[in-house]
């Protein structure tokens, strides 16, 4: 028979507990009577909220920082070359005012002497499946929100694993840091909005708690932006209607909110005194799997952009065959050299996981596009996305094609993926289009 655990009784001051080593915290206590570490949890509701969003702290660069362990202690950034952006700089690097969007070029003014790492997405996939599979050995709740962050409802584990949804939480930190050698922030609440905020306000190796019947008075002095939706665009029609903090929303009725702003009003209502309904949803599909690349100098010609289109379908399929997803829908993104964004779509006549596919459909797409137009980015994305088993056989077993590049990624995942290159990969851009 399970053991049921006493629940942590909280009219004797036992409302809190050491991170380190889990033993409980008296209120009066500043370090753990047992391991002596100053790591304690305390919030007079901790062992009562089961909704927690899980965030990986600077997830890229930590990842890089493990591997290579010559620059664990210096400024990390992850990010394209030269005229690429910020995908993520390490905590060192973001105290010389570095930041995720950021231009590369601005980044290295900033902070010269950082360690500049060019992203392997595919990389960062792996590791973020191997915390998902360390989520879900917790809970059946796990709705990811994007490669390193997630909410889980823990709601009735507490005698699945014989202690506090809190308690299984900390333990569960522990472990990424041990087992996959990054930190991961948590945020825990009654709620999922609740949570979101928590899991921001200690980074990094962070545990926070906001529970919702203190979210009022929390949120009242912050901006409305702190309200998820609320971007530039919508901050900037609050603030003509004098409304500038989630305080001025809190003053304003329900009704006259709806009036005012429709459905959308009521939303507004309802976060900025910390309700949100939405429950964590296991079954939340990825939308898309995309890829790009920032060129170093600006190219027209068609069997340049073809070199790059080809590598970029070969990520996308590599990252479709590591989740086992399929998708039908192929959408080619360009970006002109002076900003101005160009998509195109095809949907294939049957769902793919496979390069070769995805390439002729983009190919084909940038044909149409190649006008002498010089461009500054090129990336490919797969849509409509279904899981890779209840995809047409006819396309997954498409014999040669399916064998030959099932062939490649069993010699990359033996050899790494340096180990072989296909097709276009040989070809230069004096090629004419189409060989190589």
């Amino acid at each position: 028979m399970a053991r049921v655990p006493r629940k942590p009784d909280t009219d004797s001051g036992i409302n809190g507990f050491c991170r380190d080593c889990r033993a409980d915290a008296p209120e009066q206590a500043t370090r753990c009577l047992a391991c002596r570490s100053p790591r304690l949890l305390r919030h007079p509701r901790l062992f009562a909220l089961s909704i927690a969003h899980v965030d990986c702290d600077a997830f890229y660069a930590t990842v890089e920082k493990r591997d290579n362990p010559a620059i664990a202690d210096k400024p990390v950034v992850v990010g394209g070359r030269q005229r690429g952006v910020v995908l993520t700089a390490c905590y060192v690097a973001r105290t010389y005012g570095v930041r995720s969007a950021m231009p590369i070029f601005e980044a290295r003014r900033l902070c010269p002497q950082a360690t500049f790492v060019r992203p392997d997405m595919e990389k960062y996939a792996r590791v973020a499946k191997d915390v998902r599979a360390l989520m879900s050995e917790l809970t059946p709740l796990v709705e990811p929100v994007s490669i390193d962050e997630a909410f889980m409802d823990l709601s009735g584990t507490e005698r699945l694993h014989g202690v506090p949804a809190a308690k299984t939480l900390a333990i569960f930190a522990d472990r990424i840091e041990r087992e996959i050698g990054i930190t991961v922030s948590i945020g825990l609440s009654s709620n999922k909005f609740l949570a979101k905020i928590a899991s921001d306000l200690d980074k990094p190796r962070g545990f926070a708690i906001l529970a919702d019947d203190e979210a009022a008075s929390f949120l009242a002095p912050r901006p409305v932006t702190q309200i998820f939706g609320v971007g530039k665009a919508a901050q900037a029609r609050l603030a003509k209607d004098g409304i500038v903090t989630v305080g001025d929303l809190q003053r304003r009725g329900e009704h006259e909110l709806i009036r005012r702003y429709g459905g959308e009003g009521a939303r507004l209502y309802h976060l900025a005194h910390g309700r949100d309904r939405r429950l964590v949803r296991s079954d939340r599909e990825a939308k898309s799997l995309s890829a790009e690349t920032t060129f170093d100098a600006d190219i027209a010609t068609f069997r340049a952009l073809e070199l790059r289109l080809w590598r970029l379908a070969d990520r996308v399929s590599a990252r479709l065959k590591d989740q086992q997803l399929a998708g039908a829908t192929v959408t080619l993104k360009l970006k002109t050299a002076d900003f101005r964004l160009r998509t195109r779509s095809q949907t294939l006549d049957r769902p793919t996981q496979l390069a070769a596919h995805i390439f002729a459909a983009s190919r084909e797409l940038l044909q149409r596009e190649t006008d002498g137009t010089k461009f500054r980015l090129i990336g490919i994305g797969l849509s409509s996305l279904i899981d890779a088993n209840e995809a047409d056989l006819a396309d997954l077993l498409d014999h040669r094609t399916a064998e030959a590049e099932r062939a490649i990624d069993r010699l990359r995942a033996k050899f790494g993926d340096d180990a072989v290159f296909r097709g276009l990969a040989f070809g230069d851009d004096t090629d004419p289009p189409g060989t190589g």
